[in-house]
């Protein structure tokens, strides 16, 4: 057992745990496997609840009341500009972009939850962009960031995935980065 001290990073990994259970999973079992108390672990739920995240409480343990979907991770690169056309091609093709992510080589991974399901949701997110003062986290990558896209398929994910490829959005992984360690 690990002991995962960032808590962003442990509420990454409770999330993920709940995503792929087949039953309830108790605080205590949550707090084993991140290396922290069961308390903690009741606090990193209400941070998720706060970020939007539908976890619920049972008699049995916490679940994620969220549909089962499809998520694969993909990497993009684009400008500010280009940001509005990125988000609307994956919520008109039924996705769903979960996060935002960027791996910075001197900050490491930052990543931040964005749910993004439709129109809407773009339209709200861009508000927020432009009425805030803060800059979109791919501003610190050159235009690179990931995105854990959702879908009710493979077969969307693929639309999505070449839909991003054809507009020059889609970018390559490197070597260094393991799609399977975001």
């Amino acid at each position: 057992m690990e002991r995962i001290v960032n808590g962003a990073k442990r509420r990454k990994q409770i999330l993920e745990m709940l995503r792929r259970a087949s039953a309830p999973l108790s605080g205590t079992a949550l707090g084993k496997a991140t290396g922290v108390s069961r308390q903690v672990v009741v606090q990193d739920i209400a941070l998720l609840r706060t970020e939007g995240h539908p976890v619920t409480a049972t008699a049995r343990g916490y679940i994620l009341d969220e549909p089962k979907a499809d998520v694969r991770l993909i990497k993009v690169c684009h400008t500010n500009e280009q940001t509005e056309d990125e988000l609307t091609t994956v919520v008109d093709l039924g996705g769903c972009v979960r996060d935002v992510m960027v791996n910075h080589r001197i900050y490491g991974e930052m990543s931040a939850p964005l749910n993004i399901k439709n129109r809407r949701d773009v339209q709200n997110f861009l508000k927020d962009l432009k009425n805030g003062k803060s800059a979109p986290l791919m501003n610190i990558t050159s235009g690179y960031h990931f995105h854990h896209i959702s879908a009710e398929s493979q077969e969307v994910l693929d639309e999505i995935e070449e839909a991003l490829k054809k507009k020059g959005y889609l970018a390559e992984f490197m070597p260094y980065e393991k799609k399977d360690s975001f």
